[in-house]
């Protein structure tokens, strides 16, 4: 019997760009476009600072075998890749899967440092992302919530093998070396809930691409790989899960049994990618349903926040209890980034702005309305609501009320919706609005492009690119 790792691996090996629907490339360049703004955004944070120091002291590569977003920082290829990924979730407009995963801050580093080691053009990449991001969300899916109640961060334990999976196939691995890869993932995958909870600061994405990296290494300089490294008795799920028997202990759903079988089921005929949503403001990804149906439902109906008696909002559970029904935090009171002062914010103001960042306190001040309408703001919990699809009513004081619910679709964009939002990031951004709009435009014909180093140097700041 075919073990899992190899069914992907060879999955891998065979896919082209011609296999890949129109939808799944459109994803593949709105993804890479989410994540080089993000970065965009990210290089003025601390953290994206930090890590090009860090990188610069420890890890300076004599030949420059990789490239720093914004900066133009010449590093090793993992030394670059772990900075970009950490600039890519210092901005906060990360991709999203099931709430709690965010390919794009692992997936898209390695792809890039991929593509300039090798030379790739745009078809290379882009079918090199769309793998990468097809086996991370297969592997990921049902488990995220089991994985992220025993302790691990689903993101970068995941992450990791997303990484890995793009930058083989965009340097053009055979199956056997893309199956030992996999295998060096189990060993090094990581991501610990405790630091953050505790006030310390996880390496999530970053460290996962840095290792993802290293897996690859491992697997080309001949480190073998286990047969039934991921399913085994042993393997990859039992470490993560508890069990290689599809034996939940948590789930989106109510039901908490699923099937191992599921992660390779008609691998290129059923894209999961394309649930990939983007998250535009820098919050849990949920919460953008709380603003835009909320304001919505004023906007249709002509409601103003004086008229507003209560507001109440039914959700999928696991929003009750995130990050993990283990270690429950913020989403149960109304507090600022809670989904309470999301939907506060879709009446008071009918949107939010997409550069405020509350945790950091960036961005304008919380009008006084929707720190007094928050707590006014019922959610409740059920496992009948899909993800970033709640039922919302506005109740009025004159005894009317108004009803929208979503259903998470709604924040899967195509390209040139994803394009018109990101159009207001341009005010925070270093680059010139020129420059931005030269990205978005190769971004955009992707598939065409020679060399996808170009995506690299137009993140680059004006003074420091070369002539």
């Amino acid at each position: 019997m075919t073990s899992m790792s190899r069914k992907i691996s060879s999955w891998v090996e065979s896919l082209s760009f011609e296999d890949l629907p129109l939808d799944v490339v459109d994803r593949a360049k709105g993804v890479t476009l989410q994540a080089l703004s993000s970065a965009l955004v990210g290089y003025e944070f601390p953290e994206a600072r930090q890590a090009i120091a860090m990188m610069q002291e420890e890890e300076a590569g004599g030949g420059g075998a990789g490239t720093c977003l914004v900066t133009g920082t010449k590093l090793t290829k993992a030394g670059a890749a772990l900075v970009n990924a950490e600039t890519i979730f210092a901005g906060g407009k990360w991709d999203t899967f099931r709430m709690l995963t965010h390919p794009g801050c692992a997936i898209i580093p390695a792809a890039l440092a991929a593509a300039e080691v090798s030379g790739a053009n745009g078809k290379k990449f882009l079918t090199g992302v769309a793998a990468g991001y097809e086996i991370m969300e297969r592997m990921a899916s049902d488990f995220i919530p089991t994985v992220m109640s025993r302790g691990f961060h689903s993101g970068p334990v995941f992450g990791i093998f997303g990484a890995a999976i793009a930058y083989a196939k965009i340097v053009g691995l055979d199956a056997a070396l893309i199956h030992g890869a996999i295998a060096q993932c189990v060993n090094l995958a990581s991501g610990n809930l405790e630091g953050i909870r505790s006030g310390g600061r996880a390496l999530r994405e970053g460290g996962a691409v840095r290792n993802a990296l290293l897996a690859v290494a491992m697997s080309k300089h001949g480190a073998p790989g286990g047969e039934t490294i991921l399913e085994g008795k042993a393997g990859f799920y039992h470490a993560y899960t508890g069990n290689n028997l599809g034996l939940l202990q948590h789930s989106f759903t109510a039901d908490n049994q699923t099937d191992l079988n599921k992660v390779t089921a008609n691998l290129g005929k059923d894209w999961i990618f394309l649930e990939t949503l983007y998250r535009i403001y820098s919050t849990p990804g949920f919460n953008i349903a709380h603003v835009d149906v909320t304001a919505a439902l004023c906007e249709e109906n002509d409601i103003a926040y004086k008229d507003v008696e209560r507001i109440e909002a039914i959700v999928n559970w696991l929003e009750t209890e995130y990050p993990s029904p283990a270690f429950p935090s913020r989403s149960r009171n109304p507090q600022p980034d809670s989904p309470h002062y999301y939907a506060a914010w879709g009446v008071v103001r009918r949107s939010f702005p997409i550069l405020k960042c509350v945790q950091r306190g960036v961005g304008e001040e919380d009008p006084p309305e929707v720190l007094d309408l928050m707590h006014r703001v019922e959610i409740i919990p059920s496992h009948r609501r899909t993800l970033f699809g709640p039922q919302i009513t506005i109740y009025l004081k004159n005894g009317q009320s108004f009803t929208k619910s979503a259903t998470g679709k709604e924040f899967i964009w195509n390209f040139p919706t994803l394009k018109n939002r990101l159009q207001k990031i341009v005010s925070g951004i270093p680059i010139p609005e020129r420059q931005y709009d030269d990205l978005v435009a190769v971004c955009s014909g992707l598939e065409n492009v020679e060399m996808v180093t170009k995506l690299i140097e137009l993140t680059i700041l004006p003074d420091l690119r070369s002539v």
